[in-house]
């Protein structure tokens, strides 16, 4: 008997921790085939929401934000190229250089959620993948409807979307729902709307709680 699992991915572009926790989180999933029925469903949360057009130089974005020196940037680097390896996920040697607002991202998600709930995981993973691979300004509607051309999603309705203000007020609503929740630091990954797993998790911790969770809901059934 297979366990029915509904996942909220609530994540932002701009985080790679993000890109670490999903890359696990999908090689858990891998590990459990034929044990769990899942549905993932991305959900937008922005680390920066006031990010000014043109980003900001991503060493003094993080000086500003957190105190860290330049050395601690660059162990914090070292340290997330590193965990990204051991999951399978690429981070730029060089870093990104800049960090860029997401708001029209999310609204792109929001929107392949409702339109292509299939796909909309294949966007998100390229869009980390253009953020942290890459480097490229993830507020250039240009490198936005790249991603929504690989995946396969109708980029003619992406461009009208994002000459628009579309899905603003929705994807508004999901990032309030989600702080009033408590949701205030991502990747945050709730399972079956009650249980949370905080942070760029090791595949074997997302893994081994995939199971009891699994376990709870087929002891829960009738």
């Amino acid at each position: 008997m297979t366990a029915n699992l509904k996942i909220d991915f609530v994540s932002d572009i701009s985080c790679p921790w993000c890109a670490i926790g999903l890359s696990a989180l999908e090689l858990a999933l891998a590990n459990l085939t034929g044990e769990l029925d899942v549905q993932i469903h991305v959900q937008p949360f922005e680390l920066n929401p006031q990010m000014p057009a043109g980003g900001q130089d991503i060493a003094e974005h993080l000086t500003q934000k957190y105190g860290s020196t330049p050395e601690q940037q660059a162990q914090i680097r070292d340290t997330i190229r590193q965990r990204g390896a051991e999951v399978g996920f690429a981070f730029n040697p060089s870093g990104r250089g800049r960090i860029y607002n997401t708001f029209a991202a999310h609204r792109l998600l929001h929107w392949a959620g409702l339109a292509s709930p299939a796909q909309q995981l294949a966007l998100k993973k390229a869009l980390l993948v253009a953020c942290h691979s890459d480097s490229q300004a993830m507020e250039a509607p240009e490198v936005l409807l790249a991603a929504v051309a690989q995946v396969g999603l109708d980029e003619a309705r992406a461009s009208q979307i994002l000459a628009s203000d579309e899905f603003a007020t929705e994807v508004r609503a999901a990032e309030s729902f989600y702080t009033r929740q408590g949701i205030h630091s991502v990747p945050a990954v709730i399972i079956n709307d009650r249980h949370l797993i905080s942070g760029g998790q090791p595949v074997a911790v997302f893994e081994q709680a995939l199971r009891q969770i699994a376990a709870q809901s087929l002891a829960s059934r009738p």
